[in-house]
């Protein structure tokens, strides 16, 4: 009986971080500088299936899906992606300014958006007290998809794929 509930564990934890249908609810409005002092401002993403990821450069699992985000960006930024990662570093410890951070996102080769979290953009999204986590907000703005855990590069397609279909 114990080794039937010592089996069930793993696969508890790994619907636990599986990818589920967030409540369909208005993504909040933000505008941030990115790293590079572009503004990154939520109404005028409107139209483009948006990822917006929160994540640390101490976070192990952070940094093994950001090689997907890269590719995935490079591959469907010209087909109505936008990917926003928001740095929760200065937060938690790690590099606290945009200039601190430069160096991680040049190693990483993250050509998509990063911006500095700020306290507001975390407490609006309401990522919770993992990371890495992941939201879709949908062409209007909406969230429909949440993640907490590293994403696959086959579930980024499968999310995109779905929500830039529809109009």
């Amino acid at each position: 009986m114990i080794r039937k509930r010592l089996l069930l564990v793993p696969l508890l934890l790994a619907a636990a971080c599986a990818a589920r249908p967030a409540a369909d609810r208005m993504g909040p409005s933000f505008s941030v500088k990115d790293l590079n002092g572009d503004a990154v401002v939520s109404s005028t993403l409107r139209g483009k299936v948006v990822v917006v990821n929160f994540w640390a450069t101490w976070c192990p699992p952070c940094r093994a899906e950001i090689p997907d985000f890269v590719e995935f960006y490079e591959k469907n930024k010209t087909h109505g992606l936008e990917i926003v990662g928001l740095s929760l570093d200065s937060l938690t410890g790690g590099p606290a300014t945009a200039e601190a951070l430069l160096p991680f996102v040049r190693k990483f080769k993250m050509s998509y958006p990063v911006v500095v979290a700020s306290q507001a953009i975390v407490r609006d999204f309401d990522p919770g007290d993992a990371i890495p986590v992941t939201f879709i907000l949908d062409k209007q703005g909406r969230i429909r998809y949440k993640q907490v855990g590293g994403v696959s590069l086959d579930t980024l397609y499968e999310w995109f794929d779905r929500l830039a279909a529809e109009k």
